[in-house]
């Protein structure tokens, strides 16, 4: 998307800064954040053999956007969340028996002896280190359990004309921010692959991709905005006057709403029998430690 992000998400600032940053005010994020839609849901449950009484480990959760539709599936969710405020809003507002939440990022978390049937990351993959997840996540499953990885990309379409004119508001109060950047159709973004493509570990990856229109308010859209990792990061002066100039697009040319695209692309990789080593030892109990 063009201007999916402030250019300071991008702009090398440290990974840990910008993942911890959705912390600062998880209320919010629990009413700004959408959730996935449900056809994603469904086809995540078949591909990965996902129903009532599994064992998934959900990676990155934030305050429940996918959580409340696992559970829903009848699942065990073990869910680490980086966060402590968003951990709390996540049992303060899903609390449920078939939840334990554990506030940990999941390089530093202890796996248990029971593997889980499934591992999910819902727009947080990305955020965990490439160079422990994939090996992490093939330690947490049985053979023949399933990775599930989710993207979310802003994609061409909605109030596209907005998204174009929006561009000046950044370029403004984010100097970082590229010139002309424009969104893309869904049919013209790659596949998102990365080292699990490529691991033994795992096989071929089933992938499912859907798109979704979400109608905002200014209000609604600014909140949003407001979680973002790169315009929280902003200074305070520039960030305020980011979202005073879009909120202003908005009203004065939108009449109060705007309309945004979201592409989702859902990954299932099977584990194969493949041992998981590691230099220097068994894996499993070299990342538990």
């Amino acid at each position: 998307m063009a201007h999916r992000a402030s250019a300071s998400e991008t702009s090398g600032m440290a990974i840990e800064r910008l993942r911890a940053i959705f912390d600062e005010d998880a209320d919010l994020y629990a009413r700004a954040r959408p959730g996935y839609p449900e056809e994603l849901i469904r086809d995540l449950s078949a591909t990965a053999s996902l129903g009532p009484g599994s064992r998934v480990l959900e990676l990155g959760p934030g305050t429940g956007q996918a959580t409340a539709a696992l559970l829903d599936l009848g699942v065990h969710v073990t869910a680490i969340e980086l966060g402590a405020n968003l951990a709390r809003v996540l049992e303060r507002d899903l609390g449920s028996e078939r939840l334990d939440v554990a506030v940990s990022s999941f390089e530093d978390w202890t796996l248990p002896r029971e593997p889980f049937d499934g591992v999910v990351a819902f727009t947080s993959w990305h955020w965990i280190d490439p160079a422990i997840r994939t090996l992490k996540a093939a330690a947490s499953l049985s053979h023949g359990g399933a990775l599930a990885t989710v993207t979310t990309t802003h994609v061409r379409g909605g109030t596209a004309e907005f998204f174009d004119a929006v561009q000046g508001c950044y370029e403004r109060w984010d100097p970082a921010t590229p010139p002309g950047l424009r969104t893309v159709p869904a049919d013209e973004i790659p596949a998102d692959r990365d080292e699990v493509d490529d691991s033994a570990l795992f096989s071929p990856a089933i992938r499912r991709r859907y798109e979704r229109d979400v109608r905002y308010t200014t209000a609604e859209y600014v909140a949003l905005l407001s979680t973002y990792s790169g315009h929280r990061a902003l200074p305070t002066e520039s960030r305020n006057g980011l979202l005073a100039c879009i909120a202003n697009l908005i009203d004065s040319d939108h009449q109060g709403s705007i309309t945004k695209r979201y592409l989702y692309e859902l990954r299932v990789a099977h584990r194969t029998s493949e041992p998981v080593d590691a230099p220097g030892g068994e894996a499993r109990r070299r990342l538990s430690d």
